[in-house]
């Protein structure tokens, strides 16, 4: 399995000269067969955009998984130009919410919000919900797990392509369940479900420590969650993802060096291609 890295920000892009290493836009990443065009895409924030130099003039047919329906995680949509061309086939995935998933995207995805609706898009576009379990999809293995995250029905993903394994929980907040053993967070089941013994392991990092002290109630995890809820479930790789708006260049290569961990761990940059089946590509 081919990762490739879209978008990495959380809340709301980060522009300008200080977050240019690691990126600014909002979470995406997509998945590929080795030697094939990506096919199964994991949330369209506004790095869905870049998937479109990395299709090289070709059309998306595949389709794309939705973590939840904050603006983070849907504002690439409607500028993902190779989607949106006769010749795209777009499936568009979301966790069951308790309402008609075409009702629901047009709440962000109409005037007087946004000028064109989803129903014009060009190409094939079917938008349809998602449950619990194990789902073929793609070619890949997709287990849908359900994660705590404020603000509506979120998802946490594990892929599998047969050879290799990711867990994806872009948006989780573990406090929710309880303060966990270090306050910031339970290890739960949920999380040990998707996480338990992968290849690569993408998971919100935020906050720090100290910033969680003020904002623990914002929805999210901190960065020495996701490094020890890695090291619990045996994860080979961790990439930090869901990077705070402010957070600049200088202070993740700062948190990454401080970083102990038996483990891998790097924070997830934009346009950064891991091979599962071996070494970064």
């Amino acid at each position: 399995m081919q990762v490739i890295v879209c978008g990495v920000r959380g809340s709301t892009p980060a522009p300008g000269p200080e977050y240019v290493r690691y990126g600014g836009n909002t979470s995406c990443i997509a998945l590929a067969k080795r030697s094939k065009r990506p096919k199964l895409v994991l949330d369209g924030g506004t790095g869905l955009r870049n998937l479109t130099q990395v299709l090289d003039g070709s059309p998306f047919r595949g389709t794309i998984l939705l973590s939840h329906l904050h603006w983070d995680h849907t504002h690439g949509l409607p500028f993902f130009s190779a989607g949106d061309r006769p010749d795209a086939r777009v499936r568009l995935l979301m966790p069951a919410q308790g309402g008609k998933p075409e009702e629901l995207m047009a709440r962000f995805m109409s005037p007087p919000h946004f000028p064109v609706r989803m129903n014009e898009l060009r190409g094939d576009w079917r938008v349809g919900e998602l449950e619990e379990g194990v789902h073929g999809i793609e070619e890949f293995q997709v287990t849908a797990v359900e994660i705590p995250h404020k603000g509506g029905r979120t998802f946490g993903f594990r892929v599998s392509d047969g050879v290799s394994t990711l867990a994806y929980l872009s948006d989780h907040h573990p406090i929710q369940l309880g303060p966990g053993p270090d306050g910031h967070g339970e290890y739960h089941e949920a999380a040990y479900a998707l996480c338990e013994g992968v290849d690569l392991m993408v998971h919100d990092a935020q906050y720090t420590v100290a910033e969680f002290a003020s904002r623990s109630e914002f929805g999210h995890s901190t960065i020495d969650y996701a490094v020890g809820l890695a090291e619990v479930c045996a994860a080979k790789r961790l990439l930090l993802f869901h990077h705070d708006p402010g957070r600049t260049d200088e202070e993740l290569n700062r948190i990454v060096d401080g970083l102990g961990s038996g483990i891998e761990v790097e924070a997830a940059t934009e346009g950064r291609v891991l091979d599962l089946g071996g070494a970064p590509a």
